[in-house]
């Protein structure tokens, strides 16, 4: 029985600060590096370093570019992370890696403070985040094939020593980070129910990318 998320054993809070953020997807297990220069949100991870580390990445419903707007809608569904690095520029900015540690819908949402959003996180629906269990099966030749014709589409740099050696879980949330995928595909991505689903869906939508863009014809299970 191995573990899925190396930070399971991540308390998880009854209050957390968000950051919301277009066009980025982090799952559990997964890795993600952020560069702060907003006061806000340098506020946020100085407090959120004094107080378990611990924030939430949440996209806005609409897409918008820095700075979010105030008061923006949120899409239900986000994802928490610990800070597992933490580094400071001479010019002020923070340098962060958030780990993945498990999903959560916004039950509701919290006064601010220091002029960044809080919520009050439902863990329930998104247990399995952090449940231990033998490695899921997915069919991981047909989720090469499709990451490489979509790189091969998209003009990218295939990285096929990651292709190559990481397998289930690792590679499914490797690809489904990784890749320029549009908001709406991202949150899709996010809020699957488990990762078999997750791992499906993410061939699904390699394929159907890579055929509207010129490259090999879709796989099964596509629909127009």
């Amino acid at each position: 029985m191995a573990s899925r998320n190396p930070d399971v054993d991540t308390p998880l809070p009854a209050e957390l600060p968000v950051f919301p953020l277009s066009g980025v997807l982090l799952l559990p297990g997964g890795r993600v590096p952020l560069q702060i220069f907003e006061p806000r949100y340098l506020a946020l991870i100085e407090d959120a370093l004094g107080a378990g580390r611990m924030l939430g990445m949440v996209q806005p419903v609409k897409p918008a570019r820095d700075p979010i707007p105030d008061g923006v809608a949120l899409y239900p569904v986000g994802c928490a992370g610990r800070i597992m690095s933490f580094a400071e520029s001479d010019d002020g900015r923070y340098f962060v890696i958030l780990a993945g540690v498990s999903r959560f819908r916004i039950r509701s949402e919290l006064p601010g403070k220091r002029g960044y959003r809080r919520i009050a996180p439902d863990w329930a629906p998104f247990a399995c985040d952090r449940e231990d269990g033998p490695e899921p099966e997915i069919d991981r030749p047909r989720l090469v094939k499709a990451a490489r014709a979509f790189f091969a589409a998209r003009g990218l740099a295939a990285e096929d020593r990651s292709l190559d050696e990481l397998n289930g879980p690792a590679l499914v949330t490797w690809l489904a980070m990784a890749c320029p995928f549009g908001a709406s595909e991202k949150q899709a991505l996010l809020e699957c129910a488990c990762h078999a689903e997750r791992a499906e869906t993410l061939a699904a939508t390699l394929e159907l990318a890579a055929h509207e863009a010129g490259g090999d014809r879709p796989g099964p299970g596509l629909r127009h």
